[in-house]
């Protein structure tokens, strides 16, 4: 397996990490107003990476708090991946995360890991 970390849409604050097998955008901190934007743009650049046989990993482990703005570049980076036929996976997702993507119904969306 090759890992080859891409500078160039390593943006905002959240690395992207290109392997033979998938492409995963690691994400940290608290998702709000203020870097949503930010991780919409991650996710927008890394979509361009991923395919039908190289799905979109989005790693939570070292998110702390979420809310309405990580939710929305999540549904958006979802309807762009489906048009490209491409699955997203959720992976290290923290309770509040979670609940989130449970209330708001969008959990059946993703696979989470």
């Amino acid at each position: 397996m090759i890992t080859n970390r891409v500078p160039d849409i390593a943006t905002d604050g959240f690395p992207v990490e290109l392997t033979d097998h998938t492409v995963t955008v690691r994400v940290s901190g608290e998702i709000d107003l203020l870097t949503g934007g930010g991780l919409h743009r991650s996710l927008t650049k890394a979509l361009r990476h991923a395919t039908a046989n190289r799905p979109l990993v989005v790693d939570f482990h070292r998110v702390t708090f979420c809310d309405s703005a990580g939710l929305n570049a999540l549904i958006t980076a979802r309807i762009t991946a489906e048009k490209k036929k491409v699955a997203i996976r959720l992976t290290g997702l923290n309770h509040q995360t979670r609940r989130l993507l449970e209330v708001t119904g969008a959990l059946p969306l993703f696979t989470v890991t």
